[in-house]
Parts: C-alpha cells; sequence; structure tokens
C-alpha cells in the first residue's frame, strides 16, 4: 500500500520589498554618518565660517535701514551704508574684545581667592548636615580644581580671539560677493521657475536670519547694559566682563538666561560677607532677564522666529555636542535656515511644519 504524499514546494524567496526598504534606511544611516563625522572634523573651518555668516546678516540688515535713510531729500549711498554697517559691527566687537583683554588676566588672579571664600561658605554649609557629609563635599570640591577650569577658559578666551581674525577676514569678500550673487542666480539658473524657486528660498532664508540677528542683537544689548546697571552700583568685580558675557549668552536659547543670572550672582555670593549684594544681583538680573526674553523680545519677533520649543532645545543640544559653546550660540540659526529652506520644498514641507511652533510657515508655497 502506498502512502499519498503532498508533492515537495520550496520556501518561498525572500521577498524584493524589503530590498526598497532597507537601502534608504542604509543610506540614511551612511549619510549622516558621515555628515557628523565631517561636522566636527571640520568644525575648525565651518565655525568661523558660521560665525562670519551671521556677523555678514547683521551688516547687511544694517546696510538696508541705513540706505533708507534720507538725508536733504536723497538716499545714502550704497558705499557710505556699507562703510557705516560695518564700521558698528566693528565697533562693537573691538568693545567686546578690549573688555575680554583687560580683565580676562586680573579675573584669572581672582580665582583663587575666590576659591578660597567658596571654599569656606560650603563648609559652613555642609557643616550642617554631619561630618561624613562635610569630608565628602570637601574631597568633590577639591576635584572640581576651579583653578584649572579658570585658566582653561582664559586660554579658550584667547582661542576665540584668534579665530576672531578669521571671522573678520571673510566679512569683507561676503560684502564683495553680495552684488555679483544676483547676476550669477540669473545665469545657472536660466530656467525662470528654477531662479524663482531659488530667489524665494534666498530671500525668505536672508530675510528670517536677518529678523532673528537684528532682534536678538538688540535685545542682548538691553540685557547686558540692564544687568550692567545693578551689578556696577553694588561694586561687583569685573562688572564689565559680566556684562559682555551675558550679552553672548542671551544668543543661547533657554540655558544662556539662566546662567547670566548665576555666574554674576556666585561671584556676587564669593565676593562680598554679607548675601545682600546677592540678593540684589539675584534679584534685578532675574528681573531684566524675564522682562527681556518674555515681554520685548516676544512683542518685537511675532511669529518670525515660529520654532517649536522642543526643536530649540534638541538643536541646542546637537550643535552643543558638535561644536561645543560655538554651537550653542549658531543652534538657532542654522536651525531657521534649515525650517525655512525645507518650508519651500514640496517633499519636505511637512517636517518644516513639525519644526514650526503653531504649524503655520512664512511661506506656503514653493515647488
Amino acid at each position: 500500500m502506498s502512502s499519498s504524499q503532498p508533492p515537495y514546494e520550496a520556501p518561498p524567496a525572500p521577498s524584493s520589498a524589503a530590498k526598497p526598504v532597507l537601502l534608504p534606511v542604509t543610506l540614511f544611516v551612511v549619510c549622516g554618518f558621515f555628515l557628523v563625522a565631517g561636522l566636527v572634523l571640520a568644525a575648525g573651518v565651518l565655525v568661523p565660517l558660521s560665525i562670519a555668516a551671521l556677523l555678514f546678516v547683521l551688516v547687511a540688515a544694517i546696510v538696508d535701514r541705513v540706505q533708507r535713510v534720507e538725508i536733504g531729500g536723497r538716499m545714502v549711498p550704497s558705499v557710505l551704508a556699507h562703510l557705516s554697517a560695518l564700521g558698528i559691527v566693528l565697533f562693537g566687537l573691538w568693545v567686546i574684545i578690549t573688555i575680554f583683554a583687560a580683565q580676562a588676566g586680573s579675573v584669572a588672579d581672582a580665582v583663587p581667592r575666590y576659591e578660597a571664600r567658596f571654599d569656606s561658605i560650603v563648609t559652613k554649609l555642609v557643616a550642617l548636615v554631619g561630618d561624613q557629609n562635610f569630608e565628602a563635599a570637601k574631597t568633590a570640591l577639591s576635584e572640581m580644581e576651579i583653578t584649572g577650569f579658570a585658566t582653561e577658559a582664559v586660554s579658550s578666551a584667547g582661542g576665540f580671539l584668534s579665530g576672531l581674525l578669521l571671522v573678520l577676514l571673510y566679512i569683507p569678500f561676503m560684502m564683495v560677493e553680495r552684488t555679483p550673487m544676483v547676476k550669477k542666480l540669473d545665469i545657472a539658473f536660466p530656467e525662470p521657475e528654477s531662479r524663482a524657486r531659488v530667489q524665494r528660498i534666498g530671500e525668505g532664508v536672508s530675510l528670517g536670519l536677518q529678523r532673528y540677528v537684528g532682534i536678538k542683537t538688540f535685545v542682548s544689548v538691553i540685557t547686558g547694559l540692564g544687568s550692567y546697571a545693578v551689578m556696577k552700583p553694588v561694586g561687583l568685580d569685573f562688572s564689565e566682563t559680566w556684562a559682555v558675557l551675558i550679552f553672548m549668552l542671551n544668543f543661547i536659547p533657554t540655558l544662556g538666561s539662566m546662567i547670566g543670572v548665576v555666574i554674576p550672582s556666585v561671584v556676587a555670593l564669593v565676593q562680598f560677607e554679607t548675601f545682600t549684594p546677592f540678593l540684589i544681583i539675584l534679584i534685578g538680573c532675574g528681573v531684566i532677564q524675564f522682562g527681556v526674553g518674555n515681554i520685548l523680545e516676544p512683542a518685537l519677533t511675532g511669529k518670525s522666529l515660529n520654532l517649536s520649543p522642543l526643536v530649540v532645545i534638541l538643536a541646542l543640544t546637537f550643535w552643543t555636542a558638535m561644536w561645543g559653546i560655538a554651537g550653542a550660540l549658531l543652534s538657532v540659526p542654522i536651525t531657521v535656515c534649515l525650517m525655512i529652506v525645507l518650508s519651500h520644498i514640496k517633499a519636505t514641507r511637512a517636517a518644516a511644519v513639525m519644526m514650526s511652533g503653531d504649524g503655520q510657515l512664512a511661506e506656503e508655497g514653493g515647488p
């Protein structure tokens, strides 16, 4: 008797649908890896170039505003507007460099004195919680190496000043390139549709950056001057340095304002024997930061900087990991540029909507 058996069937071949799915994922991972590696390895070139681009945007914004001024019924000549804008920016940089150069050494010399005073304050506070915690805190405090940190900070400031020379070298060439760029776009994109598309993207990025950099610089100057008006009458050491530092930190979203209040408050705590100057600086600088950051800046900015707060924090984390403090300063401008570019491309407009604060994009049209 023969038993009937089903015919042999070969196992099904792997679905070819998996290949089209895995290939884009693989390409995305590989491209992402090389992009991150390139950002880190080329930081020495990209950071000065990015800072120069922001300063160029600030100069361009000042030029456009000066050219709209009428003197005797005539508009300000283009050459005079460019020289005036460049002079304003260079004067601001000169003030920052002068203050840092004059007080950086004094700050480093005062660190050991502050360290001893800080050690005394911590000793009094920790002694309230027991001897074991006291010894642990003493050990942790000694491992902090505040003097070494201050020395490193001073050397970093020196590196910033040397990198600033490269930044200043870029700006004039960018200004010279501004006018010929319009003719180059006409030649590079002869088709009217493509040329109009590129022009919309360029104008969107330019206007967005000019608005952001201009408003942020204005409110940062007010924040620095207001904080200086609080610190100087109290007699805080190196008030000028802390004011400039507050001005620069104000460009870092969220965390910059907090650090700008903490640093002078801690200095007041270790400099004075009483808590009154500490409270004055803490409350005064805190009120200024809150008023400028939550009342004045939103009133000036409106919806021009329509970024999601989560996107701002994620961008801050990413670019700080890539480029350090410089990345933190550049995180918002880079993200603004990215969102504007994505909003003008039909395939990526959904990503721009997700990056925005309320889903409303400044430019709904696009390719």
